[in-house]
């Protein structure tokens, strides 16, 4: 890629960035951002086949880099000794947290547009596919409590759901509110450890 071209695809990124966090995705125009990029339409799709494309190229890493880091982190936990999984339940996720605290924080912007303005794009899904992936964690770890001779009781499958998505939608709400770092680390050390507690105590523990 010239400079030139590097220095239009920049032009562009800038003019969209505003635009959908001004408007979200569904109601921003792709008139508006080819305007304020200083270029025509024909000159755009050089670039990018349509705006859909042009959100991924905002988002689609920092997307795929959240997930990747929660299922590795899930994996990672999966693969400890059974014996181990109940006295580090909290430790792994808890890093976790932090690491995507962290790169969601040095990438603020990015996480706005996935969190706040994303509605009508694959990306609105971020909590449901953490859900997702919580959800199928946490079935193997009562599986694992079982083979230990620690079943826990039968827990509601609604109230599961209900209690992992709240749990996502508080960490993102740091995010969404720009907290502080130092405060939102806080918070997520207290959230951690409100929620582990609760699991335990609704697992029997």
């Amino acid at each position: 890629m010239t400079a030139e071209a590097a220095t239009t695809l920049e032009r562009i990124h800038q003019a969209a960035r505003r635009e959908f966090l001004e408007r979200g995705f569904r109601a921003s125009s792709l008139r508006n951002i080819v305007k304020e990029a200083g270029l025509t339409t024909g000159a755009f799709y050089g670039y990018y086949k349509s705006k859909e494309d042009l959100f991924e190229a905002l988002v689609g890493e920092h997307y795929r880099w959240i997930l990747r880091r929660f299922r590795e982190a899930q994996q990672e936990f999966a693969n400890l000794p059974r014996e181990r999984q109940p006295e580090v339940m909290g430790d792994i996720s808890g890093l976790c947290m932090f690491d995507m605290l962290h790169y969601a924080y040095r990438n603020l912007e990015s996480f706005k547009l996935i969190l706040c303005c994303s509605e009508g794009t694959r990306f609105s899904g971020l909590v449901d596919e953490m859900v997702e992936i919580e959800v199928e964690a946490t079935h193997a770890y009562l599986g694992v409590l079982e083979e230990l001779g620690r079943p826990a009781p039968q827990i509601d499958l609604r109230l599961e759901h209900i209690l992992i998505t709240g749990m996502f939608h508080t960490f993102f709400e740091l995010i969404i509110h720009e907290m502080p770092l130092p405060e939102a680390e806080n918070y997520v050390r207290e959230m951690r450890a409100f929620y582990t507690a609760g699991w335990m105590k609704i697992m029997g523990q």
